[in-house]
């Protein structure tokens, strides 16, 4: 392994494991310090996925998943959830914003309207990888959890948001694998707009530190 091999490959190792620290911090911070009953432990897989793609995206999600694991001494293969989220993010994230043209120095430059078309693209495809996150990370946590806790029995050993809107559910009949599905919808609407959009604006200021930390590995 070469000299510029070997740093590229010492900075994503880097920038997964700040990663991993990161996604820890920010969810023992929201949970037990802001009392947030969202899913924010992902934002940094996300942002991390959408700076350098789908193979660091996915080591970051593996290291983070490992580190909770052994802390907690169990498994949860809510991890699914978390590869599911990075492959899609991968898939539909927005094309690199184009470099400016020489001539443009203010905040829109000479060519305001390719500046605002950008923004405006930017942001729809950011809104499409939202609702496509939203939905698919409900239904799949959903079938696990109806499966892994409902089927296989296994305790769940903490309270979580939608547990909330699983009372008012189940007291209108609602059948269970359904249940467990659309008590995550509303909880999902709300962190995954955290996630995918603070994760876009976290990747941007990670490629804007290190332009070139991601060449070998995209």
């Amino acid at each position: 392994m070469d000299k510029e091999r070997l740093t590229r490959f010492l900075k994503f190792s880097l920038l997964c494991v700040l990663a991993v620290g990161c996604n820890f911090l920010l969810n023992n911070f929201c949970v037990y310090f802001m009392k947030f009953p969202l899913f924010l432990d992902t934002v940094f897989n996300v942002a991390v996925t959408f700076a350098a793609g789908l193979f660091p995206g996915l080591v970051t999600t593996l290291i983070s998943y490992t580190v909770v694991a052994i802390g907690s001494n169990s498994f949860s293969p809510f991890i699914l959830c978390s590869i599911a989220e990075v492959i899609i993010v991968c898939r539909l994230k927005p094309a690199e914003p184009k470099k400016k043209h020489p001539g443009e120095s203010f905040a829109f430059g000479p060519y305001p309207e390719m500046k605002i078309n950008s923004i405006v693209s930017i942001f729809a495809k950011l809104m499409v990888l939202y609702i496509a996150c939203s939905l698919a990370v409900s239904i799949l946590g959903g079938i696990i959890d109806f499966f892994f806790h409902g089927i296989w029995l296994n305790p769940k050993l903490y309270y979580s948001a939608e547990d909330a809107f699983k009372i008012g559910l189940l007291r209108s009949g609602t059948p269970l694998l359904a249940m467990d599905i659309l008590s995550r919808i509303p909880v999902n609407i709300v962190d995954r707009f955290i996630v995918i959009f603070g994760g876009y604006f976290i990747s941007r200021l990670i490629i804007k530190l290190n332009k070139q930390l991601f060449v070998s590995v995209r």
